[in-house]
């Protein structure tokens, strides 16, 4: 059994920063690519940022330059500190990370969300 488990969200002014966590646990051995992604209301989901397992990194563009993505492999946790946070940023955000168990093999796993919402 594979958990992500997310925190840090919640309501923030427009300008300001946050720092979402991610966490997975369970019977892990090992993990490949972590990411955040994004959905609003009445909008799809979309990709936020993702890091590899060796550190390479890719951001949607609206967030380039604002938020940055980083992982412990350690602590098998990812994190997105968002900085300079918009009103179009607010949305629930989810954890997805490509895990490997003794059973399957780089199966995706998402988080169950966190909310942020940014006030203007």
């Amino acid at each position: 059994q594979v958990q992500l488990v997310e925190s840090g969200g919640g309501l923030v002014q427009a300008g300001g920063s946050l720092r979402l966590s991610c966490a997975a646990s369970g019977s892990i051995l090992s993990i490949n690519a972590m990411g955040w992604y994004r959905q609003a209301p009445g909008k799809q989901r979309e990709l936020v940022a993702v890091i590899t397992s060796g550190g390479s990194t890719n951001y949607a563009d609206s967030v380039t330059g604002r938020f940055t993505i980083s992982r412990d492999n350690a602590k098998n946790t990812v994190y997105l500190q968002m900085n300079s946070l918009k009103p179009e940023d607010a949305a629930v955000y989810y954890c997805n990370a490509e895990i490997s168990t003794a059973w399957a093999r780089r199966r995706d796993y998402w988080g169950q969300g966190t909310q942020v919402t940014v006030s203007s």
